[in-house]
C-alpha cells in the first residue's frame, strides 16, 4: 500500500479505480470536475481501459452509469450539486428499480455559491430518494467510502450518494490506498424484469426499496465512519456531519473536546447514536456542511423537549460555508481576528480573458440592438454569463443550463420580439436543443446565438460534445439553413457580425447564429500539452 498527497477529488478518483470501476461518467462542474479528469490520466485507468469520456449532461452520464451497473459492472457518476437537478429523473428512479453492478454517484455542493446558481444540500436527495449518503470528513475518508461503496451497493442493490462540498474537494491530505480490487464480470440481472418501471413492477419494486430502509439504519448503527465519542462535559452535545468534524477538531487542537460528540458521516442518521447524546446531554449543537437535515431531523426524534442549536436557531450562520470560526463562535470559544483586506486593496472581479471572442460578440450585439432597446438578451451558464458585467451589460438573465433558449422563448410567446439566447456550444447540447425545437415547431421570433469555442471552457477546456456538429444539429431540428449564419468573433469582423445579428433579428422567425473561435485558453493549454509530449 502507498500513501500520497491527494485533493479530495482526487481521492474519490483513485478510490473508484481501486475499487474496481469499470466506467466513469461525467459532465464537467467545479468542484467535482477533477474527479474525471484525474481518472482520465490515471495510469491503471489507461492500462485497463476503464471508460472515461465526458457525457453531454448530467442526465445522459447517470443514465450511462446505470446502463453499465444493469450490465453487472461497476460505474461512478460525477456532477456538481445543481447537476444533479438535471439527472434527478433517472436517479430518482433508479432508486426504485435498484442497482445490479455497484452504482456510486459522487455529488459535490458549493455552499457560499463559489461557482454556482444556489447552495443546495445533496443529502436532500438521498433522504427524497431514500437510498444511502455517504459524507466524508476527510480526504482518507472519501477514499474509503469510494473503496467500499460499490460493496455497499451491490449489498443494498441500490445507488449510494458520496456527498462532498468545495473545501474537502480542493483541498489535499496524506490517502492510503488499499489493494486494487478486480472489476466485476459482465453479468445481467437475475430479475430479468429488475429495470421494467411499469405499474405493475415499480409498485413492487417501491415495497422493496421500503422494506431495505431498516437494513439500511441497521449499517449506519454499525458504519466505522459514525461514531459516539464520550467526554464529561454533558451540558452541551455535539452532532458533527461529515468535514464540520474537522471544523470542531481545529478548535481542540492539542486538546480533547469536553463535550460528548457523534460523528455523523453515513445515512440515514444512527438513530441510537443520537438517542443516546439526546438522553445524556442538556442541549444539542449541529454542525452541518449546507442545509439543516439533520437539525430539522431532531425534532422528530426529539419532540420539543431539547433545546437545539445550529443554523436554524442562529447559533451558525444560515447561509454560506461553515468554518473553524463559525464553530468556535456557536461553542462560545475566543475568535481571533482575521486578517482585514487593506482598504487601498481593489476588488477583482472576474472578466472575460483579454482577446476572448465572446467579447467582440457582445460588442456587436450591443450595437445591433441599440435601437430596439435592451432586456430582451436570455443568457446561460458559462464563461460567456460575465456578459451581464461591464464594460458590457450585454445580458439579461442567467438562470440554469438551456434556459437562455427556453427563457427567450418565453418572453417571445408574451410580445418581447425579437428575444435573443446566448449559450455556449457546450451548454447547447448540455440542454439547450430541446428549446431550440420548441421554437422550431413555433417559428418563434428568437435569434439564438451559440458562443462556440470548441471547449467547456469554464471548467477547464475539457472537449465539448458539439464539437464539428453545430450546424448539422441545428439543421437537423428544422432550422432553415439559410438562418443558420456562421461568424468569426474577432475585432475586424465587428461591422459584419453588426450587420448579420441586424438581419436575423428582423426574420419574423428561427435564427441561429454561431459565433466560432477557439478558447484562447485552451488553445495554450493544448500546445504546453504538445510540447510536453513531444519532449517525453
Amino acid at each position: 500500500m502507498s500513501r500520497n498527497l491527494l485533493l479530495g477529488v482526487e481521492a474519490i478518483g483513485q478510490g473508484a479505480i481501486d475499487g474496481g470501476i469499470s466506467g466513469v461518467y461525467a459532465y464537467p462542474g467545479t468542484p467535482s470536475t477533477e474527479i474525471t479528469e484525474y481518472i482520465q490520466i490515471n495510469p491503471e485507468a489507461v492500462r485497463r481501459n476503464i471508460h472515461r469520456q465526458w457525457s453531454s449532461n448530467e442526465k445522459t452520464a447517470y443514465e450511462a452509469a446505470l446502463g453499465m451497473s444493469y450490465a453487472g459492472k461497476r460505474a461512478l457518476v460525477c456532477m456538481k450539486h445543481v447537476g444533479l437537478n438535471v439527472a434527478a429523473d433517472p436517479f430518482m428512479n433508479s432508486c426504485v428499480t435498484g442497482v445490479h453492478g455497484g452504482l456510486v454517484l459522487a455529488v459535490a455542493d458549493d455552499p457560499s455559491m463559489h461557482s454556482s446558481q444556489n447552495e443546495q444540500d445533496s443529502r436532500f436527495f438521498g433522504k427524497f430518494g431514500m437510498v444511502p449518503v455517504l459524507e466524508p470528513s476527510d480526504q482518507q475518508e472519501a477514499y474509503d467510502m469510494v473503496y467500499e461503496g460499490f460493496e455497499l451497493s451491490e449489498k443494498l442493490q441500490l445507488p449510494v450518494i458520496l456527498r462532498i462540498t468545495t473545501r474537502l474537494a480542493h483541498s489535499r491530505s496524506g490517502v492510503v490506498n488499499r489493494p486494487v480490487k478486480p472489476e466485476n464480470n459482465l453479468k445481467l440481472p437475475g430479475n430479468p424484469k429488475q429495470f421494467l418501471l411499469l405499474p405493475a413492477f415499480a409498485r413492487k419494486y417501491y415495497q422493496g426499496l421500503l422494506g431495505k430502509q431498516s437494513e439500511m439504519l441497521q449499517l449506519s448503527e454499525k458504519a466505522v465512519w459514525n461514531r459516539y465519542l464520550d467526554n464529561p462535559d454533558k451540558s452541551l452535545g455535539i452532532i458533527c456531519c461529515g468535514i464540520a468534524y474537522n471544523y470542531l477538531m481545529e478548535n481542540y487542537v492539542g486538546q480533547e473536546c469536553p463535550y460528548p460528540v457523534v460523528k455523523v458521516s453515513q445515512y440515514p442518521m444512527p438513530e441510537a447514536m443520537i438517542k443516546k447524546l439526546e438522553t445524556s446531554c442538556d442541549e444539542i449543537l449541529v454542525l452541518e456542511e449546507g442545509f439543516p437535515l439533520v437539525e430539522e431531523q431532531l425534532s422528530d426524534y426529539f419532540g420539543k423537549g431539547k433545546k437545539i442549536l445550529g443554523r436554524l436557531s442562529g447559533a451558525l450562520p444560515r447561509a454560506g460555508e461553515l468554518n473553524p470560526d463559525h464553530v468556535a463562535r456557536a461553542l462560545g470559544r475566543e475568535v481571533k481576528s482575521s486578517f482585514q483586506v487593506p482598504g487601498v486593496v481593489a476588488n477583482r472581479p472576474p472578466a472575460l480573458c483579454q482577446g476572448c471572442g465572446h467579447q467582440d460578440v457582445y460588442y456587436a450585439l450591443n450595437v445591433a440592438i441599440e435601437e430596439i432597446g435592451r432586456g430582451r438578451v436570455f443568457s446561460d451558464i458559462g464563461c460567456y454569463t460575465l456578459g451581464a458585467l461591464q464594460p458590457y451589460n450585454s445580458i439579461d438573465t442567467c438562470v440554469d443550463m438551456g434556459a437562455s433558449v427556453t427563457m427567450a422563448k418565453g418572453a417571445a410567446d408574451a410580445g418581447l420580439i425579437p428575444s435573443f439566447a446566448v449559450i455556449g456550444d457546450s451548454t447547447f447540447t448540455h440542454s439547450g436543443i430541446t428549446g431550440l425545437i420548441d421554437c422550431v415547431n413555433e417559428n418563434t421570433n428568437v435569434t439564438v446565438i451559440i458562443l462556440d469555442n470548441e471547449a467547456v471552457a469554464m471548467t477547464g477546456g475539457q472537449e465539448s460534445s458539439a464539437k464539428g456538429k453545430i450546424e448539422d444539429i441545428c439543421a437537423g431540428v428544422g432550422v432553415e439553413p439559410q438562418h443558420i449564419r456562421l461568424v468569426v468573433p474577432l475585432k475586424k469582423n465587428h461591422d459584419e457580425m453588426v450587420r448579420v445579428i441586424s438581419e436575423e433579428m428582423n426574420h419574423p422567425g428561427v435564427s441561429v447564429i454561431i459565433a466560432r473561435r477557439p478558447c484562447i485558453q485552451k488553445i495554450a493549454r493544448d500546445k504546453r500539452e504538445k510540447a510536453r509530449e513531444k519532449e517525453a
